[in-house]
């Protein structure tokens, strides 16, 4: 069977004036897992274009994270990653379906829902809709497509700055619910996943409801649940949703001069340089050389450094100096033998699945993504290569992918909650492993 990966190479190598290597049949170490991405694609198809019960009917095909079991829904920011695994495995009729179903939910509601149910319908994820509209418009240069999804990701911008707004001018992650009834509940089950030492016997009704609101913000973050936010995700306001919405910002800007708008670029423009400023204000601790999420009510950052920062890198935040500078620093506490750990080491007081030595797909990607960025290439080359050693190594072990890892051992041995088993996922998993082993092949003939 023809090596996948090494043909692409050929072209990439070709293209850029390398010479390619004279073998493109010969068996690559990740050619298995490879081979099950590429067959299991199709089996995270879904087609529901009606409304039921609890789903929400979406207009085209659309992926789900796992193949079974878990995740039969399509998910918010799970999609960006993985449709740049479908992008690069050639499937982009697939990745533009994606990509629009997320766009009708903000026609239809306002925002993007975590996910296509109604149950999902309080809270957003972290928003990257703007980056799969990027990354497809990259491929395909469809000026009048991207002229549909502008105006899409105007109103998307518009839900986080009108509804997801803090007094410092930075924005934070919280919820839509009006039925407090059910408070209790979430303040029980949040309680119960990360066995923090909260009493919820010894709260009022008040301060339950505030519990649980805190509780609902954090699954907003897609880091549900984290020590970052010392359970007081509504007090905070994010390195990475900030960082997001900087590239939203620059984004749209660069849109509108392909669009012939150069009037509105500027600003778009002026709200990057606004945001890029308050984020140097709030977020940078020059004790550390870090930038921590900022805890607005109580002015103070907090104490975790996590894998958020490589957003910074992500969006293109940072001069080039002070990326470098916190590359560095960040690498030094986050990067253990099997990749980024979504936090330091650190005695939490509590189970968090977002926290060390758990490492997750995404985290990975945004910070080879980021190092690349500014030219950090050995950085960059040395983590995707350790993902795709870990991928490989797992894989060969229990012949699937997962939805998180130990960065410390290569396995699957991870700190749960207790929610729900460990899912084997496509997702996000098989986006990002394609993207690293990607960026190793090419970057090792260099």
């Amino acid at each position: 069977m023809k090596n996948r990966t090494i043909i692409i190479l050929t072209a990439l190598l070709l293209d850029c004036g390398y010479v390619a290597a004279q073998n493109v049949d010969r068996q690559s170490p990740g050619q298995d897992v490879e081979d099950y991405i590429q067959q299991s694609w199709k089996k995270t198809l879904r087609y529901n274009p009606k409304d039921s019960a609890d789903h929400i009917g979406l207009p085209k095909p659309y992926t789900v994270p796992c193949i079974s079991g878990h995740f039969q829904e399509m998910y918010y920011w799970d999609t960006y990653f993985t449709n740049v695994g479908l992008l690069l495995d050639g499937h982009i009729e697939w990745a533009i379906d994606n990509t629009e179903n997320l766009a009708s939910l903000v026609e239809r509601f306002g925002k993007v829902f975590n996910g296509s149910r109604y149950m999902y319908r309080y809270n957003s994820q972290p928003p990257y809709l703007c980056m799969m509209v990027a990354d497809i418009y990259a491929r395909t240069g469809d000026k009048e497509w991207l002229g549909r999804m502008f105006g899409t990701l105007e109103k998307e911008y518009r839900f986080w700055m009108t509804h997801r707004m803090t007094p410092c001018g930075l924005n934070r992650y919280s919820n839509d619910v009006i039925d407090k009834q059910k408070d209790r509940g979430m303040a029980q089950y949040a309680k119960s996943r990360t066995k923090c030492n909260i009493a919820l016997d010894s709260l009022s009704e008040r301060e339950v409801t505030t519990f649980a609101s805190h509780a609902r913000a954090e699954c907003e973050s897609g880091w549900d649940f984290t020590p970052r936010f010392e359970n007081r995700c509504e007090d905070f306001c994010p390195v990475d949703l900030n960082a997001n919405l900087y590239y939203y910002e620059q984004s749209l800007s660069r849109f509108c001069r392909i669009l012939g708008m150069p009037l509105k670029a500027g600003k778009w423009e002026e709200a990057a340089r606004v945001r890029k400023h308050l984020i140097q204000k709030y977020m940078y601790n020059a004790k550390d050389g870090l930038y921590h999420d900022y805890d607005y009510v109580n002015k103070r950052l907090s104490p975790v450094r996590s894998a958020a920062v490589f957003s910074l890198l992500f969006s293109r935040v940072l001069s080039a100096g002070n990326a470098r500078s916190v590359a560095r620093h960040a690498l030094k506490v986050l990067e253990f033998p099997y990749g980024i750990a979504a936090t330091e080491k650190g005695d939490y007081h509590g189970t968090y699945q977002w926290a060390y030595p758990n490492g997750w797909a995404p985290l990975q990607y945004i910070a080879i993504k980021g190092l690349e960025n500014y030219g950090m290439t050995v950085d960059a080359y040395r983590l995707a290569r350790t993902y795709v050693d870990g991928q490989n190594r797992i894989f060969a072990q229990t012949h699937n992918l997962w939805e998180k890892y130990n960065v410390v051992e290569g396995s699957t041995r991870v700190i749960s909650e207790g929610e729900y088993d460990m899912p084997p996922m496509m997702g996000w998993t098989a986006g990002v492993y394609l993207y690293a082993l990607q960026y190793v092949e090419y970057h090792k003939y260099r």
